[in-house]
Parts: C-alpha cells; structure tokens; sequence
C-alpha cells in the first residue's frame, strides 16, 4: 500500500531541536544582511540604536537573549518530555517577545521576522501536539 506522506515523521526531541536552529539561523543571516546596509553600519559606528546608547550592560543583555535559542537546540534533544514542553514554552515566550518587539525597517526584514514566526508557530505546535 502506498503511503500518502509527504514528510516522514521525525521524534519531537529531533523537530525541536531543528526548529530551534531554523529560528536561530534566520535571526542571525537577517543580522549578517543588515550590517551590509550604510545606516546600520553608520548606527553601529555612532554607539546609538534607535536612539538608545548601546553600552556594555546592554550586548550583555542581548548575548544573554540570543543564548536562549541557542540553548534550546540542546535542551530540546536531552530534557525529558515533561520538562521539555515547560522548557520550550518559557524559551519560546521570551525569544519570541524580545525577537518580534522591533518592526521590521525594510522588505528583507518583514520577510526574515514572517520566517522567524513560522518557526516558533511550528515549535508551539510541536509542544502542543507532542503524545506521551
């Protein structure tokens, strides 16, 4: 009998983990594509961002920030189901807040943050449907 699938289906831990790389990949390439831009360059030579000083206690709260996405990549593959769901909630909530908070500036940006939400819509969706 043949199998109408498009997908195989792939264990939760492993879909997790991907979908967290998926999210974590686009946030960067989208950070890559904006330095080649002069009023990015021109702000980053400035010190300003938006507005705001950029100062050491701020990179550190973003490192800290972009630390979860990339934390999640492993903790999605070795936590237990039951700790993995709660785990992938809070991640989720605060990754997806602090990443969605800015308004895209330009074409490539909407395009990168509609992607950026595909994959923590899917990871959503993962915990959600995920079976004992």
């Amino acid at each position: 009998m043949k199998e109408n699938r498009i997908f195989d289906p792939i264990d939760p831990k492993h879909l997790l983990s991907g979908l967290w790389l998926f999210a974590l990949l686009n946030v960067i390439f989208r950070d890559i594509h904006q330095f080649t831009m002069k009023s990015h360059l021109e702000m980053l030579l400035t010190g300003y961002y938006n507005g705001m000083l950029v100062t050491e206690e701020l990179m550190l709260v973003g490192g800290m920030v972009l630390e979860i996405p990339i934390a999640m990549v492993l903790l999605s593959l070795v936590l237990a189901r039951k700790y993995n769901r709660i785990v992938n909630v809070v991640a989720l909530i605060i990754t997806a807040g602090l990443f969605m908070v800015e308004a895209p500036s330009d074409l490539d940006d909407w395009f990168f943050k509609i992607v950026e939400f595909g994959a923590f819509l899917a990871i959503l969706i993962t915990v959600w449907r995920w079976k004992k």
